[in-house]
């Protein structure tokens, strides 16, 4: 909201105060998120640099419930890259930004401000800095975690063996990763979120890395997967992930779709063999296709992937695009 708003402002000064009003919001949401010193009641983990749900009991005490899930690489999304000089055509949004900034300096230690240049003079703001950033992508780009073969688990499958368990007035509650179907009966016998692969959160992670290499460039590299030795810039393990994401639907070497499972019609059968099925989502582990399958709402979305990775290069983020458009090819 806050890029649209200053798109706008560039053309039509009355979208100064919107502007602001979201510059404003996206910093008390990230302040509450993360303050200065160990508050159990925020969202970020120093020791495991990671983000985690915060449960607020009865009594007014709050625990960290520290799942390693989508909920903490969802923070990576919120970013947006700015060209060099924009805000020298917005005065008013400046002024009230500086304004906002002395007033509530707690807010932003631990954010990344649009104040200091990056590739070709572009700023960014986003809720994580670049040291956090490593610390979350580390987690996301581990294959023992997020990192599956077919893209990003919404749930770490570190928790197959390390189950969560939480223990309140005499009930136990546990999350375990389930990279398929449901192994109870609870929501309709759905996994949802306990580890499948989903087509939409893999889609924003892929804009949210286009936009931090924007900014970077290829100063910032990141070993990739987690633990090879292999250092990829961040254009790099948007690749990476768009071709993972892509094999769900490509065959494999044995001449399979990884969607398809051992469904053995839709794997060799000469009728329906090419007629590619938009699934719900997808199993961690093997990509199989789970859920409905005429999700072409979200899963579509991999068109979309396999059309800007056949065309958006580096050079073309680098020289020939403004960061703020990067949302129309992702």
């Amino acid at each position: 909201m806050l890029q649209i708003a200053i798109e706008l402002a560039i053309h039509d000064p009355l979208y100064e105060d919107l502007a602001t009003k979201f510059f404003e919001h996206t910093l008390w949401i990230a302040g509450a998120m993360d303050r200065i010193g160990d508050n159990q009641d925020e969202l970020w983990d120093e020791e495991d640099g990671f983000f985690y749900d915060v449960l607020q009991l009865p009594d007014g005490s709050a625990t960290r419930i520290k799942v390693r899930s989508m909920v903490g690489l969802l923070p990576l999304m919120a970013v947006t890259v700015f060209p060099e000089g924009v805000f020298q055509k917005l005065p008013r949004f400046s002024e009230r930004a500086k304004m906002f900034l002395t007033r509530y300096p707690e807010l932003v230690d631990n954010t990344q401000l649009p104040d200091v240049p990056g590739f070709k003079g572009r700023l960014m703001l986003s809720v994580v800095n670049e040291d956090k950033l490593r610390r979350i992508l580390s987690k996301m780009l581990d294959e023992s975690e997020f990192f599956s073969d077919y893209g990003i688990r919404a749930l770490s499958r570190y928790h197959q063996d390390h189950p969560y368990s939480f223990n309140h007035a005499g009930q136990e509650y546990k999350v375990q990763y389930v990279p398929g179907d449901s192994n109870t009966g609870m929501f309709g016998g759905n996994s949802n979120w306990r580890g499948p692969i989903w087509m939409p959160v893999n889609l924003l992670l892929i804009r949210a890395l286009t936009l931090f290499y924007g900014y970077y460039g290829d100063t910032f590299t990141i070993e990739c997967p987690t633990g090879s030795g292999n250092q990829m810039n961040l254009f790099e393990v948007v690749q990476e992930l768009e071709r993972r994401l892509s094999n769900l639907f490509l065959k494999d070497e044995s001449g399979n779709r990884p969607v398809y499972g051992a469904a053995e019609k839709f794997q060799n059968d000469p009728h329906w063999k090419d007629l590619i099925l938009f699934y719900e989502y997808f199993h961690g582990d093997s990509g199989m296709g789970i859920g409905a399958s005429h999700q072409t709402g979200w899963t579509g979305c991999i068109a979309q992937i396999i059309r800007s990775s056949g065309f958006l290069t580096k050079e073309h983020i680098q020289n020939t695009i403004a960061v703020s458009d990067l949302a129309t090819y992702h």
